[in-house]
């Protein structure tokens, strides 16, 4: 039975990220959780597998933290799930990534679609998908917001700038979904208990054939600080609405907004 792979990526919570006076992030007590636009990807993945009577299964790649999301990702309908795991992947860029799961992908073979989400809950920076498909030498549909199965073909709905667009590839083919692809139902107790039964296997970086020179960066990452807007508060709401407007331009030409 062909396989239907879907790649996800265990993230910080980003509800438990605090920004400290300085600017300086604090994730020392922020919990992880399945990036929320990869949990739409796996749900679009078991639709697919499911129209083409295919096996829906799950890949990630993640430091020792990332085995946690195992049994989430197997809870919400993935019958198998592979995870790579090396101690220095979250400092793996879209490159190091994309070769990870590319090789991950040829070890678990006979696929006919791998979905990855359009990009990560933490860098959104829509670079995994792609560069999979360039290593794995297949077509790529990015910004997809609607699939079908048409036999050996997929066809796509792109949701882009300015216009829809609508494409057919054939099979095998890397998509890269939209959130808006299909809601992530909340996984059931039943669900949950039944994904401890379900296969999980680890796929070291050498048993892929991988060496450290295939998992160091291009990028590193030097710094963290968070965003402040200082607001100017300036409320003008007394006297003539004319004078007001006029004070209000003046305030904008001030700041160089006009």
């Amino acid at each position: 039975m062909a396989n239907v792979i879907t790649c996800y990526k265990w993230v910080i919570d980003e509800k438990d990220i605090r920004i400290n006076p300085d600017r300086t992030v604090d994730m020392s007590r922020a919990q992880r959780k399945i990036s929320e636009y990869d949990k739409n990807a796996i749900e679009a993945g078991i639709r697919i597998a499911n129209r083409l009577g295919a096996r829906p299964v799950g890949l990630t790649f993640g430091g020792p933290e990332a085995k946690q999301s195992l049994k989430d990702a197997l809870s919400r309908g993935l019958e198998a799930v592979y995870w790579v795991g090396h101690p220095f992947a979250a400092a793996a860029d879209g490159m190091v990534t994309a070769r990870v799961l590319a090789a991950a992908v040829q070890k678990i073979g006979d696929y006919n679609v791998i979905v990855c989400a359009e990009g990560a809950g933490d860098t959104y920076a829509r670079q995994v998908g792609p560069r999979l498909g360039a290593l794995l030498d297949l077509p790529v549909i990015t910004a997809v917001c609607e699939v079908e199965v048409d036999g050996q073909y997929l066809v796509a709905t792109r949701k882009l700038e300015d216009y829809v667009e609508k494409v057919k590839v054939s099979m095998p083919a890397v998509i890269c979904v939209l959130p808006e692809i299909c809601e992530a139902p909340v996984p059931t107790l039943k669900a949950v208990l039944a994904a401890g039964k379900k296969p999980a296997q680890e796929l070291t970086p050498q048993f892929l054939g991988l060496e450290e020179a295939d998992l160091a960066p291009g990028i590193s990452v030097t710094g963290v600080l968070g965003y402040v807007m200082n607001r100017k508060n300036i409320i003008l709401k007394d006297g003539d609405v004319a004078a007001r407007v006029k004070e209000l331009v003046a305030y904008l030409k001030k700041e160089g907004v006009i």
